[in-house]
């Protein structure tokens, strides 16, 4: 598993991407496969409304990721406002539109999503995201 916690700036969601990108391929999950690039996507997506919906100033967003099950990545996105759930736009954005399509992605890329609030003792929720993700060919892989 990997937790960190990142700014809840875009320079901290950017962050984000990047280190699970890198995290995914050292569980052999290939930097540039099918795999990463949308769970990446999904990740990107999570993260982003952390910072633009979540965001409480001085208060950072967490990522965690995980592998749950063989073929599973485990997203989540934790932010400090447990107020401002997400949901998706009851009609597709219109195509010239600036906003509105990032949980259509994640609809569309992710396995299920979710959102469930965070401990009792602590404010806010937890977006997840299940993505699928075949392992790379040839890496040694030990579940936990």
């Amino acid at each position: 598993m990997f937790v960190q916690r990142f700014s809840a700036t875009p320079r901290g969601a950017r962050l984000a991407r990047l280190l699970a990108l890198h995290e995914w391929d050292s569980w052999g999950v290939p930097y540039g496969s099918r795999a990463s690039e949308e769970a990446a996507t999904v990740l990107g997506e999570l993260a982003a409304n952390a910072v633009v919906h979540g965001r409480v100033a001085g208060r950072d967003f967490e990522l965690a990721l995980d592998l749950p099950q063989p073929g599973t990545l485990l997203i989540e996105v934790t932010d400090t406002r447990g107020e401002a759930l997400p949901t998706p736009a009851p009609v597709p954005p219109r195509s010239d539109a600036e906003s509105g399509r990032g949980l259509v992605l994640v609809s569309a890329l992710a396995k299920d999503w979710g959102v469930r609030p965070r401990t009792p003792a602590a404010p806010g929720k937890t977006v997840w995201a299940h993505c699928a993700c075949p392992l790379g060919a040839g890496r040694m892989f030990f579940w936990r």
